[in-house]
């Protein structure tokens, strides 16, 4: 049966195939697999038949493990069950891989290959994950790029149901489960057929069954174990004749070659390389230069890693080969080498090769790019009379010296291939305007496509380089675009800030610029490196002032829509109409979930780009532009200024690929400098606050609710106020204690901006406007001179009240989260409480991608060095880990109070020294009283030791423990009310002094929006694709009934007051807290964007969809009810509030009954829940 083509990821083939054969599906949100998942859950919503004729039944559980177990249980009862998973996610689920291989279960695991967090989280793609499974007993199965997903996943399902061994297939994560291409997919009809039915029916036949009871899993000695364990030994023997067996099928439906080993280039080859993954495809590309230039190469693909067939490799490997290099894409440090490169070694030694050397190299870790020049300098290596027997591709190791060097490796792709390449912005609709163009052109025209998109390491605000390619030809280049026929920048910052995208521009390519600049502007902006680049090199410049256009037509910030229109015109791909046409219906496609409004101002957006730009005339002078003095100087610790220059800079230009091994020596265990984020100074705003200090009431509202720290108020004494920059907007003190005392400022940060305007849409004087950033770029100046040079001033200053709060130094500053962003917001009052004495341990997640990005720390310290020790274990962990701290620096304190217990006793000194000492014993336990006592200790422990104390310099050595700590636990409710739930009741459970923050955003944010238990009734999310039937955990109740640990639920644009009380009142409560603050997110698709943020908590409050409350367990010593209601009743407008958001509202499109009921209930149960408060006030007495 002839195949239909359809341009996707390797992701969507993954599920595509997996679908058919699966009845179950286990699952759980992970980065970058979780979209597998994701699609099956929505075919399965929408009905999609299996070949048994089913819908997949589709669970969602609280971890990979849980998942894991699941899946157990399932192939134990006889379904044939699926999961997808990748990383720490994979490695949860090891436990019951051995039990399912054990039990000889046809499961199967699609992983996109990630790795596993080390010195660092990192969320792309190796193969230390699967590398990590290979003794587990499952079949392990490869594949180079997402046709052969497609194609081979059905050999992994296949051979599972026949060879009763389970399937662990897995590709490049992001490299293949996210890059987009053309490909054949299958038809279920197909699949269907090649099934061996029978082993289905005995399969069903074994299963656990009442009607035919049997045991499994039982426990033995080590008088049978090893015996039975070698029974299964014929299973895995069997297994790669029945892979082969499948891989003939296919070969004979679809016209493929594929094999165990697959063997590509030249017939009599003396140089070969083995790998699998990716780097096969570009291995193919360089192979078929070299040997159409006279020299003699070859590639061993290795497709069935488990298990091993020695004899098929041999057999693939040419007989002249002489020289092999092995490719993998993992590291085991203090291993002889990596797996592969073992296992093909052992091949070798054990069939006496003697005749081949071998070398092994490591590529590709955390998906850094290997392209072509990679590839051509291993088989020169190849070349040389003594290889490295362990290198390095990819990188500068100027410490080892393993890497290999690499020269300018010419254009492999296949010829007419135009490549293409879009600097856009996290958020800005960049990387989904180029999804759809890739998917128009792949879907209308006879081209074949490859998309791939690269981010950074921020959310919504960071870079995104979005790499485009299409053809008549196969493509096969899984790596970067570093010379385009045509580049377009969307921000106009990255030009100011000499971004590196011109030199990838061809000769004679296209260069579009999105600014709103006029071309005295441009050539203002334009660094002299690009100008002469461009003259040298005829470059054709655009411009086109998309974000005047967006806001016109009423979209905001997001121009995506208007350059997609542009770059159809000036790429000429095909006819502009029918562009025009198809991407109007991509654009009602992915927009309709928002309403016909967005839809509409979309294609108005679309109509509007297609004519919208202008060609702008390069100057002659252009070719001989003169590069100006860097005259920047950056101040601070001399160690944090090396880390900016070393490394923050270059990352931040998108430009980390260049920087050498030892440019991370002085990190190697993963450690950063704290405040680096206050370098960046990125300007990405396309419009800033400005202030208007004759309607301002000084409230410091904005501050409070700002997600970057960036508007900020000052006390200036005379003298400081005198010293300011001229552009300082600098006013009396309109009433308190700085009245008469005091000069006020209300300092913005244009530089550091995000352009949310949560700001001004709480200020309630209309005291704040948004403005061009370039009108109010001048006054950064002013802003950097406060921070810098402007004290505390203990009259003004205090966490009692908002205003008061606002005039401490924020420690959580310009992070790289979302515009708008609630959780920052927390997190940064959090640190105005106690950051100087704080400890952070952060779940991954959404609080850990804006709180620890290397080298660009967000938390900074005070005048004084101190600040916010943060780290960041695992996902499941985190509550834990934060205990670990606690406990630890909790270990060597009671020490360290023990000897001073000891010197009041036994001490000799004069009695104003115990005096100091007892002060200290006394607020031992009260962190801001604690701070001064230690203050005053210092210099006694320090005369003491001048004058022969012994225990003074013992105490001394540790001084930095002597301070009462403040331990928080950060993190998202996919981590509290799921993966890491018992973690967090464990931890509260066991009474220590812990605070725990919950950012409650109803949903997995960072892993791209699926539902946790934290989702309400109605919800859509990932997962829950047909509204969410299940209502919503009730956290801070089943924590309650401990009745030891202090208990809050917030909402910071609700009630102010309220969320700075709970956050004070756990810091201070002896014992552990839990603060769960509601989060609206990007995620929520709030009408009006993130702008609205604040007063979206507001309305849920007023409705009665989130209450706030606290308990408080110190107030029933005081005879006092621990209980505090601090909603008012519902004030109604509850249905108004869900419509507000599309992740209700989009339900009432897709399943308008459904949504219906699930809205009622959702209301219900809110109603409901506000009686049982009520009467919560009633039992607490």
């Amino acid at each position: 049966m002839a195949r239909k083509f359809k341009t996707m990821d390797g992701n969507t083939a993954a599920a595509h195939v997996s679908y058919a054969f699966t009845e179950v599906a286990g699952i759980y949100p992970i980065t970058p697999s979780s979209p597998m998942a994701d699609n099956v859950d929505q075919w399965a919503a929408a009905g999609r038949k299996n070949i048994f004729g089913q819908t997949v039944k589709v669970i969602e559980m609280q971890s990979e493990a849980g998942a894991a177990g699941t899946v157990h249980g399932s192939l134990a009862a006889g379904a044939l069950t699926t999961t997808y998973t990748a990383s720490q996610g994979l490695l949860l689920m090891i436990p019951n891989m051995y039990k399912i291989a054990g039990e000889l279960l046809p499961g199967v695991f699609h992983v996109s290959a990630r790795t596993v967090a080390s010195h660092a989280l990192n969320i792309f793609g190796d193969h230390s994950d699967v590398m990590a499974c290979r003794q587990t007993g499952f079949a392990m199965l490869a594949e180079s790029n997402p046709q052969e997903v497609m194609d081979l996943g059905a050999v992994a399902h296949l051979a599972a149901i026949k060879g009763r061994v389970p399937f662990l297939n897995f590709f490049d994560g992001f490299r293949t489960s996210h890059e987009i291409q053309k490909i054949a997919i299958w038809d279920y009809e197909d699949l269907a057929e090649m099934v061996d039915w029978k082993s289905v029916e005995d399969f069903r036949a074994r299963a656990l069954n009442p009607d035919h009871p049997v045991m499994r899993g039982s426990h033995e000695n080590g008088d049978i174990f090893f015996q039975h364990r070698e029974a299964c030994n014929a299973y895995y023997d069997a297994i790669p004749e029945i892979v082969e067996e499948y891989m003939g099928k296919v070969n004979a439906k679809l016209g493929t070659n594929y094999q165990l080993f697959n063997y590509y280039g030249a017939p009599d080859a003396e140089r070969v390389i083995i790998a699998m993954g990716s780097i096969c495809d570009v291995a193919e590309e360089v192979i078929d230069y070299l040997n159409a230039h006279g020299e003699k190469v070859g590639l061993i693909k290795v497709r069935l890693y488990r298990p091993w067939r020695a004899d098929k490799l041999l057999a693939a490997i040419p007989a002249t080969c002489k020289h092999i290099a092995v490719l993998d894409r993992t590291k085991e440090p203090g291993a002889q080498g990596e797996p592969l490169y073992l296992d093909v070694v052992t091949a070798l030694a054990n069939a006496g090769r003697t005749d081949i050397s071998v070398i092994g190299g490591r590529y590709g870790l955390g998906s850094k790019d290997t392209p072509p020049a990679s590839v051509f300098a291993v088989y020169e290596e190849l070349t040389k009379a003594q290889p490295k027997r362990q290198f390095t591709i990819g990188i500068v190791d100027d410490v080892t010296h393993l890497s290999l060097e690499e020269k300018p490796a010419p254009n492999t792709a296949a010829e007419g291939t135009i490549e293409c390449k879009f600097w856009g912005l996290g958020g800005d609709g960049t990387v989904g305007a180029n999804k759809n163009s890739i998917k128009i052109i792949g879907d209308h025209t006879d081209k074949y496509v490859q998309a791939y998109f690269q981010y950074d390491s921020k959310k919504t605000g960071g870079v995104t380089i979005s790499h485009l390619r299409f053809g008549d030809q196969p493509i096969r280049a899984p790596y970067y675009i570093n010379k385009a026929d045509f580049v377009a920048c969307h921000v106009p910052a990255y030009i100011v800030k000499g971004f590196p995208m011109v030199r990838d521009v061809k000769d004679g390519g296209v260069f579009l610029i999105n600014c709103q600049w006029s071309h005295e502007e441009l050539n203002k902006h334009m660094p002299a490196v690009a100008k002469r680049y461009i003259a040298e090199h005829n470059i054709q410049v655009y411009t086109i002032n998309a974000i005047d256009l967006a806001i016109e037509i009423g979209m905001g910030k997001r121009t995506n829509t208007i350059l997609q229109s542009a770059f159809f015109k000036l790429a000429n791909v095909m006819p502009i109409d029918e562009a025009i046409g198809y991407m109007k219906d991509a654009a009602t496609h992915s927009y309709l979930k928002k309403g016909q409004d967005v839809v509409d101002m979309n294609h108005k957006a679309i109509d509007a780009g297609a004519t919208a730009y202008h060609k702008f005339e390069v100057p002659a002078d252009w070719a001989d532009a003169q590069d100006s003095p860097d005259t920047t100087e950056l101040t601070g610790k001399p160690e944090l200024v090396e880390q900016v220059k070393t490394i923050l800079n270059p990352v931040g230009k998108m430009d980390g690929d260049s920087l050498p091994v030892s440019a991370f020596v002085k990190h190697a265990d993963g450690q950063f400098e704290l405040g680096a984020a206050a370098y960046e100074k990125r300007g990405v705003a396309v419009s800033v606050p400005t202030w208007m200090p004759e309607n301002c009431i000084q409230c410091n509202q904005c501050a409070y609710v700002c997600p970057h720290a960036t508007i900020r108020p000052f006390a200036l004494t005379e003298e400081e106020a005198k010293n300011a920059p001229e552009c300082a907007q600098i006013v009396d003190f309109k009433a308190g204690k700085g009245k008469g005392l005091y000069k006020y400022s209300l300092a913005v940060s244009p530089m550091d901006c995000m352009g949310c305007s949560v700001c001004v849409g709480i200020c309630p004087t209309k005291s704040l406007s948004m403005v061009p950033l370039e009108q109010e770029a001048g006054r950064q100046s002013a802003f950097d001179y406060m921070v810098a040079n402007v004290t505390e001033k203990s009259e003004v200053t205090t966490t009692a009240t908002v205003p008061g709060s606002q005039f401490k130094q924020p420690l959580l500053e310009f992070s790289g989260s979302c515009a708008g962003c609630a959780e920052t917001a927390y997190a940064r009052l959090v640190t105005q409480v106690c950051g100087d004495r704080m400890y952070v341990s952060n779940a991954t997640g959404c609080s850990s991608i804006w709180g620890g990005p290397a080298a660009t720390s967000p938390y900074t310290v005070n005048k004084d060095g101190k600040g916010v020790a943060w780290a960041n274990s695992l996902f499941e962990d985190n509550a834990e880990h934060g205990l670990g701290l606690h406990l630890g620096q909790k270990a060597i304190r009671n020490a360290l109070i023990e000897r001073l217990e000891a010197m009041v006793e036994h001490g000799q000194g004069p009695a104003e020294d115990k005096a100091v000492i007892q002060k200290y014993l006394d607020t031992k336990d009260d962190g801001e009283a604690n701070a001064e006592a230690v203050k005053a200790l210092i210099p006694v422990l320090e005369n003491a030791a001048a004058h022969g104390c012994p225990i003074s310099p013992q105490i001394l050595a540790q001084k930095d423990y002597l301070g009462k700590k403040s331990v928080w636990i950060f993190g998202g409710d996919g981590w509290a009310y799921d993966i890491g739930y018992g973690g967090l009741d464990h931890v509260l459970a066991s009474g220590e002094d812990v605070n725990i923050f919950v950012f409650d955003t109803e949903v997995y944010s960072n892993t791209g929006g699926q539902a946790s238990k934290s989702s309400n009734l109605g919800q859509v999310a990932q997962f829950a694709a047909a509204g969410k039937a299940i209502g919503k955990k009730s956290l801070a109740e089943i924590v309650m009934q401990y009745g030891y640990v202090y208990v809050a639920q917030v909402a910071m644009g609700a009630n102010p007051n309220q969320t700075l009380q709970a956050i004070r009142e756990a810091e201070a409560y002896h014992g552990p807290s839990l603060i769960i603050g509601y989060s609206p997110c990007e995620m929520h698709s709030i009408k009006g964007g993130m702008a609205n943020c604040q007063s979206e908590m507001k309305k849920a409050v007023s409705c009665g969809y989130w209450n706030l409350f606290r308990y408080n367990p110190a107030l029933k010593a005081e005879g006092k009810n621990p209980f505090t209601l601090d909603s008012k009743a519902p004030a109604g407008g509850y249905q108004e509030f869900l419509l507000n958001e599309a992740r209700y509202s989009s339900l009432t499109r897709a399943f308008p009954e459904r949504a219906e009921d699930l809205f009622k209930k959702n209301e219900q149960a809110a109603m409901d829940r506000w009686e049982h408060l009520q009467k919560l006030i009633e039992l607490y007495k």
